[in-house]
């Protein structure tokens, strides 16, 4: 799934030397890569829901019905994680448009375009982001 989003084709940002950082040019491009995901996002689900609708069917062999049961099951877990990245989506394209897209949401450092090429989503530089989970790590021992 994730090689096949279409954020990935996109051209990646070339920066102009004395370009500021998160300048007008830069937030559009993130926002057209936002977007797009975001829409390819609700195409894939709503194609999901009329798959499911068209294939539904009673089978009398347990074993089919079984995993008929359980395709549905890893279907919608997929689905539900994707309504979860929209979600994220939404509050990413909001931080655009309140200006704080960018900037480590821990310490306010740039995350740095290349990162939020790779994470569009991205709320905190790589410092943070790695401490965080390193921390999560240790809670769980």
């Amino acid at each position: 799934m994730a090689d096949e989003l279409t954020y990935k084709h996109f051209t990646p940002y070339a920066v102009q030397a004395g370009e500021e950082y998160m300048d007008s040019g830069q937030l559009a491009h993130f926002r057209g890569i936002l977007e797009a995901l975001k829409h390819q996002l609700i195409e894939d689900i709503e194609r999901t829901v009329h798959t499911m609708k068209d294939e539904a069917t009673v089978f009398a062999d347990p074993n089919d019905r079984a995993s008929q049961e359980t395709d549905i099951a890893i279907e919608l877990r997929n689905r539900d994680r994707e309504r979860k990245l929209i979600k994220k989506i939404e509050e990413t394209l909001e931080s655009i448009n309140s200006g704080d897209y960018g900037f480590c949401a821990a310490c306010g450092v740039e995350i740095g375009i290349k990162r939020l090429e790779a994470r569009p989503t991205a709320t905190m530089c790589i410092d943070c982001k790695t401490l965080e989970e390193v921390r999560e790590k240790q809670m769980a021992k």
